[in-house]
C-alpha cells in the first residue's frame, strides 16, 4: 500500500482555512472534539465539493490543451471545456430579453403593449453585453 494522497484530496491548511472563519471560532492546532452546526458542516461540504470540483476540471482543460484528444471530446481546447462545464449566469440583459419572450407569447392580455414590448426589446438589444 502506498503512502500517496488521492489527487483530489485538499491539503490540510485548505481545510483548515474551511473549518476557521470569523464566524466559527476555532483553532486549528487543538486536537480535542468538536461540535459544528448543520448549517456550517454543509458551507465546510459545498467549499470541499466545489474545490475538488474545480481540481478536475483543471485536469481536464490540461489534458484537452495537450490537443491530443481535444478533436474526440468536440472541444478544441480547454478553454472551450471551461465555458461548457462552469457556464456563466445569464446576464441582466439577457434575463430580461428572455422574460420579455415569455410576456409576448402568454395567453392573458398583458398592460404592456405589443410596440411597447418591442421598444423594451430593442432598447436591450441596443445595451453592451455584460
Amino acid at each position: 500500500m502506498t503512502d500517496q494522497q488521492h489527487p483530489i484530496t485538499p491539503p490540510p491548511e485548505l481545510v483548515q482555512q474551511w473549518l476557521c472563519s470569523d464566524d466559527y471560532l476555532w483553532g486549528p492546532l487543538e486536537q480535542t472534539s468538536i461540535t459544528i452546526t448543520a448549517n456550517r458542516l454543509q458551507n465546510i461540504a459545498t467549499a470541499a465539493a466545489q474545490w475538488g470540483a474545480d481540481q478536475e476540471l483543471e485536469a481536464c482543460c490540461l489534458l484537452l490543451d495537450d490537443g491530443e484528444h481535444a478533436a474526440s471530446y468536440g472541444f478544441h481546447n480547454g478553454d472551450s471545456l471551461h465555458a461548457a462545464r462552469r457556464p456563466k449566469p445569464p446576464s441582466l440583459k439577457e434575463q430580461a430579453l428572455k422574460a420579455l419572450e415569455r410576456q409576448s407569447v402568454r395567453s392573458i392580455p398583458s398592460l404592456v403593449s405589443n410596440n411597447d414590448c418591442d421598444t423594451i426589446r430593442r432598447a436591450l438589444e441596443a445595451l453592451p453585453n455584460d
